[in-house]
């Protein structure tokens, strides 16, 4: 009988389950853009939803659109962006429905929290990454990764995933920088990580909730614990697992100078010092990796860039390859420079950012926004727009970096790859100067053969870019 009346009690809550997602959906839309959307057409004519993006925000007037099923403003309009992030910045926070996407894998961490949470990890963090002794450890266990592991492993072989190379590499060197720890991915036996196979799952399916059409479906396949939200409780079990780990080795140890003994000697609470564990694992693997990956899709198909930054590196340092650039001798080098911030214009590590509007506002372009609307900015559209970058904006051009010769920036606001105005990110030198030390040491040791189709790259869903099928190359080393 009891169980008959459990059976009962669970039949009545599925059902006024099901009531309550069908009161709460949007309403269906009729527009062709949340039509499409809601079918899959894009697929039809796009490999990936953020190409499908870039053409619309190409063809609206204003840079920006409506996509309404998902109650989402996008825009690639600088004025719009730089209103978001600098301007009227209190007014456009994470939000809670944006942490409540990423809560179970980021929980309290950096990139998933707003006001003073936010404020005291950010201080941390700046004290840690300003410092010049800081930015030079940080380089010294870069150079060592590469002149130890990689350049070896690159040597001992021919045919390599560069994508997977890059992640093993940038999560080695950022677990030794913030943790003290080496989880020697990068060995000689490229050893399987479950951690790195379950934080790509955990990514992925996080990111999946954002595109849901509401919010509902999502969290009620995680409270009946179904399906992906199934999968992804037990990745980011072991995530945390991993986390967790992290903190009783550092305890045990008696901390350091690393970033994470700082923010220990502040807090007792293991499970906010996981939370930031997780996130700075998250940007300084993922993202790095990621610039990577497409830096040296788009070198494999321009090869006088190749060619360039081998001049120029001659110059600086010589013809001897025994050795890495040093800190001062990669600040002379402005077509690497420039050659970088050009790859990640068209292949941003992070495609697209979302906001939420605290209360009712205008953007510059004349956009209503409600409260509690959904607004994202997406640089990898921006890369895109001719009236951004002019009719050669798909090309991969470094000279539109330089001016005379010298590395110039530009208005963080069309460029918002490291974001921009109070969010911009702490770790930009130090993840270009890792990506121009990594870049280098390869071009001028190697001839890099990427195989594969000749297709454009095709994503896969996730928090930050990650290459379907990886970058499958042939690495030959250059003779003297």
């Amino acid at each position: 009988m009891e169980l008959l009346q459990l059976g009962l009690a669970s039949l009545l809550f599925l059902l006024s389950a099901a009531v309550v997602f069908i009161a709460r959906l949007k309403p269906s839309c009729a527009c062709d853009t949340c039509q499409t959307f809601l079918t899959s057409r894009w697929t039809l004519k796009y490999n990936n939803l953020c190409d499908w993006y870039s053409h619309l925000l190409a063809e609206s007037p204003t840079g920006t659109i409506h996509v309404h099923v998902l109650g989402n403003v996008i825009t690639a309009n600088p004025a719009n962006v730089e209103h978001m992030l600098k301007t009227r910045f209190v007014n456009y926070p994470k939000g809670r429905q944006f942490s409540a996407i990423l809560g179970d894998l980021l929980g309290r961490g950096i990139f998933n929290v707003d006001g003073d949470l936010w404020r005291f990890q950010r201080k941390m963090a700046s004290l840690e990454l300003g410092s010049v002794s800081v930015r030079s450890y940080a380089f010294d266990i870069v150079s060592s990764e590469i002149e130890s592991r990689l350049v070896p492993l690159l040597r001992s072989g021919s045919d390599f995933d560069l994508q997977d190379i890059f992640r093993r590499f940038s999560f080695d060197s950022i677990c030794r920088f913030s943790f003290g720890l080496d989880p020697e991915c990068l060995s000689p036996s490229l050893p399987a990580s479950d951690f790195a196979a379950a934080f790509d799952l955990a990514s992925r399916l996080s990111a999946e909730r954002a595109v849901a059409t509401s919010p509902v479906v999502w969290k009620m396949k995680r409270f009946l614990n179904l399906g992906s939200e199934k999968r992804l409780k037990q990745a980011i079990r072991s995530v945390h697992g991993l986390a967790e780990e992290v903190i009783r080795h550092k305890r045990e140890s008696g901390g350091g100078g690393d970033l994470l003994s700082r923010f220990m000697a502040t807090t007792d609470d293991d499970v906010f010092l996981r939370d930031i564990v997780v996130s700075f694992l998250l940007a300084g693997r993922d993202t790095v990796a990621s610039a990577l990956t497409t830096f040296f899709w788009l070198l494999s198909r321009n090869p006088a860039a190749v060619a360039a930054i081998r001049d120029e590196s001659d110059r600086v340092m010589g013809e001897s390859r025994d050795e890495s650039a040093t800190f001062a001798q990669l600040r002379e080098m402005h077509h690497l420079q420039a050659a970088v911030h050009e790859s990640m214009r068209l292949f941003p590590p992070v495609q697209f950012d979302s906001k939420f509007c605290e209360n009712d506002d205008v953007l510059p372009d004349g956009t209503f926004v409600s409260r509690g609307t959904r607004v994202t900015y997406h640089p990898y559209a921006m890369g895109r727009m001719e009236r951004i970058w002019g009719e050669d904006r798909l090309e991969f051009d470094p000279s539109r970096w330089l001016e005379n010769g010298v590395f110039k920036r530009q208005d963080p606001f069309k460029y918002p790859v490291f974001q921009g105005g109070v969010r911009v990110c702490l770790g930009k030198e130090m993840a270009l100067v890792e990506m121009k030390a990594v870049a280098l040491s390869l071009i001028r040791r190697f001839d890099i053969h990427v195989t594969g189709s000749g297709q454009g790259p095709k994503f896969m869903p996730g928090l930050t870019a990650t290459l379907r099928g990886g970058l499958p190359a042939i690495i030959i080393e250059r003779k003297l």
